[in-house]
């Protein structure tokens, strides 16, 4: 048994995701009746498909502070955070998500980067007392709603999207107890708050400013770090190339738009389809990286070849003038 398939795909009703999500449950019988019970806060969701690893030793913190994108001198124990690491141009080449416990920074990322990952971190250790190693084999990540409360708390803190991350021993997947939700209600809950996936909302051109990642992933008051040039010079200036956008599709077929798919504006491609999910209050809904200049209040048009036109409105995540208000106070 390959250790990225769950256990939980024992579970009745368990039927298996695809593609990035491949070895754990898309649902478990029914995606919407699943979302509702996350809302609630009555259910978990197993992601021990992503890759995890943890960095230990004295500087840990001052020395991802000096190569991320995030403020970690003085990050307090059970404390969640999300970190880019960048090109020297400014390119996101790794996301994290993660949280310290006093003596480790447990992190985890996108199903089979780790070993790139750990290998750059490798490379900037130095003379920094640190140690790194991806511990993907041995523990898995489980999301649940709302805050964490005293289950294995140092290793879990409140996340962006209004619950927690859990690193717990592989082993204790399979006794995990109460109702599981798949990946698709998951994914329908963070697309629907903007939340973009590495991978599959971004390309290797994307910058953070495009994808509302200021703030939540990246740190403005900070020293410097690879990329910052990129990042300050268009937070300051204003106008990215490109912006990242919730869209509400008309619902007229019966299947959601594929990653990738041609995003059109008066019949010209304005950008593609990042991911897309059935929300169980929304409906069909995507996200899409669409050239900055896009009329906001333009009906949108999906398509793809040999599919039917799908329109849809925007709903603004990133505004297309950002970081003018800046360059107006200085």
């Amino acid at each position: 048994m390959s250790r990225t398939r769950s256990p939980l795909l024992d579970r009745p009703g368990a039927v298996e995701a695809d593609g990035l999500d491949a070895g754990v449950a898309a649902h478990y019988g029914s995606d919407l009746r699943e979302q509702r019970a996350l809302v609630a806060g009555q259910a978990f969701v197993d992601l021990s498909h992503r890759d995890v690893v943890t960095i230990t030793g004295p500087d840990r913190l001052t020395w991802l502070h000096a190569l991320t994108t995030q403020y970690f001198e003085g990050l307090k124990p059970g404390t969640s955070t999300t970190a880019l690491l960048l090109s020297p141009t400014g390119h996101v080449e790794h996301v994290m998500y993660g949280v310290d416990d006093g003596e480790t920074f447990w992190l985890h990322t996108e199903p089979g980067a780790a070993a790139a990952l750990v290998e750059w971190l490798q490379k900037m250790v130095f003379m920094s007392r640190v140690e790194i190693a991806e511990v993907t084999d041995d523990y898995a990540i489980i999301w649940r709603p709302g805050a964490p409360a005293g289950e294995h708390l140092t290793r879990s803190g409140e996340d962006s999207l209004g619950g927690h991350e859990v690193f717990l021993p592989r082993a204790e997947l399979a006794g995990l107890e109460g109702a599981a939700a798949g990946v698709w209600a998951y994914e329908a809950l963070r697309i629907a708050a903007g939340q973009p996936r590495f991978g599959l909302d971004t390309d290797e051109r994307a910058i953070p400013n495009e994808l509302g990642w200021l703030g939540l992933g990246v740190h403005l008051n900070k020293g410097c770090y690879r990329g910052q040039e990129t990042v300050a010079r268009v937070h300051n200036l204003g106008r990215p190339p490109r912006r990242l956008v919730l869209l509400h599709l008309d619902g007229s077929v019966d299947h959601l738009p594929a990653h990738g798919y041609a995003v059109r504006a008066s019949e010209k491609q304005v950008g593609s389809i990042g991911s897309a999910a059935r929300h169980h209050e929304l409906g069909p809904i995507a996200l899409a990286l669409i050239k900055r200049n896009a009329d906001p209040d333009a009906v949108l048009e999906i398509v793809a070849e040999d599919q039917p036109t799908v329109t849809a409105t925007q709903e603004v995540l990133v505004d297309p003038e950002v970081g003018l208000h800046v360059r107006s106070r200085l």
